[in-house]
């Protein structure tokens, strides 16, 4: 196929004028970016962990294709015709003007023909399921992705007819300039619609903060959080850019699935608005016209949001920082969270409880002190010191270590790690209740701490770090899996459903240790949301603090879910949970099954087994 000189000064006019119309559009987003500051404590090293990353998730689109099984297949397919379509689409315009590199028939134009099929299906059943199907999390129509997806299927059709026919044919050069205009049309297109992620998703991924849901700290004195348009950052504005409003966290936010304000979707968006009006460098306040500062404070920080995304945006991060910039501005005004600050700072528990309360339950329990010879720091938590259900699972945990003969010891001072603090936007109150429990462990000599709450395990074995080191900590589910085979043997038919805690398995991947105890204790079930899909008690976030929820409460609709599937008992493992369930759980079912927590599930075992000598088991 030959061309002529005036075809070939048509074609580098459309493609000069399809390239300027893309940069139009894409450099103001690249401005934008670079506008915004660098974020603080970013490193770019260690490599390998990015790398990793950008395998699995970009190259491989195993997110993508693990969360959403068909259409994360059917845009992974895409992803990779594209790939594939690479070489084509540059082989294409070159033979134009005489330099072709690709023979039209051979191994790489058969394979890219196999990948044309492929991508034309995908494109189709993903245009049903948007235009026909419409997920509700995919949220209103997009006539953009209409045409987009229009766009691709004349791509691959007329791919797929070229390379049917002979190149000699009269239908071969109007087959090439229809592929061509396609094309050109196609790229100018990418920077004004969501298809945008086809660019930046990939430095997304590979620019992550690294590590879950890691909030960054603030730099220095004059960082009060995400206020105004000078605070956002270079990470926030790409991740923003990024998203691809699929509504994957939107699906799983326990916010926007029970009536909340909140969207997870609409924060990123929401912060791309913002920029798109008024820029990285305005002072306009950033909650107002495009982000909603009770949607902000709606959060219960589970991660489902953050976990789901395939793209790479870091909601959380988002999210506690709006609220850094509410609380430390003084533009949040909350009653509730007013008293949890006050007694976090005068009490040093959350609860508001005179330390004397947690002395007589330390003394009423019989607890030892730790004084650095025991083996491990048992870390009461504001719940196991104060609240009842929390003393009941702490008793309980006590009586599993005295079995196993795993000396520990209680502090005479601890005060709470400052979780709600930190997740409500305290930075001020947060570091001053790590320093002083630091301090506290320091001067015991504490080695190893194990604690029923995994919101104390997450602060203090990651937020902590900004300020300090602390000593190795784990969660006691972690603990008892390691010692299950020392557990007496239990024939029970009462079956059991566990529910995954948010800061046990998202924040810490632990799902199986907790199951492997419980599968000794009776008939192992598990709801229909579990393991990384788990759906949150309601509690996270400081929300267990803040007073009653508009809509359907959090914990009611998760309950129910448990409550339904006819289990006997349900299993939690974190405090916060069972104080949720505790009240949920008889308002969802007439007949609500038993909550207890897996340490009194274990502990319940041990009746009559006595407690065992330490010279029993090996030294931790």
């Amino acid at each position: 196929m030959r061309f002529s000189a005036a075809e070939m000064l048509m074609l580098a006019a459309l493609l000069a004028c399809s390239g300027v119309l893309f940069w139009l559009r894409f450099h103001r987003v690249i401005r934008r970016i670079r506008e915004a500051k660098p974020d603080a404590a970013f490193h770019l090293f260690p490599l390998a962990p990015r790398i990793r990353d950008f395998v699995s998730e970009v190259l491989l689109q195993a997110r993508v294709i693990r969360q959403r099984p068909l259409p994360g297949l059917a845009h992974a397919l895409v992803f990779w015709g594209f790939c594939a379509f690479a070489l084509v689409t540059a082989n294409h315009l070159a033979a134009a003007f005489g330099f072709s590199f690709l023979a039209p028939r051979g191994i790489y134009a058969d394979a890219a023909a196999l990948f044309a099929i492929a991508v034309g299906v995908s494109i189709t059943g993903l245009f049903v399921r948007r235009f026909v199907v419409r997920p509700k999390a995919l949220g209103e129509l997009s006539p953009e992705s209409g045409v987009i997806a229009l766009l691709i299927f004349v791509l691959m059709a007329t791919y797929l007819a070229a390379w049917w026919m002979e190149p000699s044919s009269a239908a071969a050069k109007p087959l090439w300039w229809t592929h061509t205009l396609a094309l050109l049309i196609f790229l100018p297109l990418i920077p004004h619609t969501k298809h945008l992620h086809l660019i930046l998703s990939p430095l997304t991924v590979f620019l992550s903060r690294g590590g879950f849901s890691n909030i960054p700290p603030l730099a220095g004195d004059d960082d009060f959080g995400l206020d105004t348009g000078k605070d956002l950052t270079r990470i926030v504005a790409l991740q923003a850019y990024s998203c691809v409003e699929c509504g994957r966290c939107t699906e799983h936010c326990p916010a926007a699935n029970t009536g909340k304000v909140l969207d997870p979707k609409k924060i990123a968006l929401g912060m791309r608005e913002y920029l798109n009006e008024f820029g990285a460098a305005s002072e306009e306040p950033l909650l107002g016209k495009y982000l909603s500062q009770e949607a902000a404070f709606q959060c219960t920080t589970c991660g489902a949001c953050e976990f789901q995304c395939p793209v790479g945006v870091e909601h959380l991060p988002m999210i506690v920082g709006l609220r850094r910039g509410a609380v430390n501005t003084g533009r949040w005004e909350d009653q509730y969270g007013t008293k949890l600050f006050l007694a976090l700072e005068r009490q040093g528990n959350a609860l508001g409880f005179a330390g004397v309360e947690r002395t007589k339950f330390i003394e009423k329990q019989q607890l030892p002190f730790f004084d650095g010879t025991q083996d491990y720091c048992l870390w009461l938590g504001c719940m196991g010191a104060y609240d009842p259900r929390g003393r009941e699972i702490i008793a309980a945990f006590a009586q599993v270590m005295t079995h196993l003969g795993a000396s520990f010891g209680v502090l005479s001072k601890e005060r709470c790690t400052g979780d709600p603090a930190r997740r409500l936007g305290n930075d001020l109150l947060f570091q001053q209740l790590a320093e002083e429990n630091l301090k506290s462990l320091a001067e015991a000599k504490v080695t190893r701490i194990v604690s029923i709450c995994p919101h104390c395990v997450r602060t203090i074995s990651t937020d902590w770090k900004e300020h300090g080191d602390a000593p190795p900590i784990e969660h006691h589910t972690e603990f008892m899996a390691r010692h299950r085979d020392r557990f007496p043997a239990v024939t029970s038919s009462r079956r059991i459903v566990y529910h995954d805690p948010c800061y046990l398995g998202r924040y810490r991947d632990v799902y199986d240790p907790p199951r492997e105890t419980l599968a000794a204790a009776g008939q192992l079930i598990d709801p229909p949301r579990a393991r990384e899909r788990s759906f949150c008690c309601g509690a996270g976030g400081g929300l267990a603090f803040l007073g009653e929820e508009t809509g359907t409460r959090v914990s009611h609709n998760r309950a129910k879910e448990l409550a339904d599937t006819g289990a006997d008992v349900v299993a939690a493992a974190c405090p916060f949970c069972n104080t949720m369930f505790r009240d949920a759980l008889p308002a969802v079912s007439s007949a609500p099954p038993q909550l207890l927590d897996i340490a009194q599930i274990v502990a319940a075992s041990l009746s009559g087994a006595g407690p065992r000598p330490a010279s029993a088991y090996p030294k931790e």
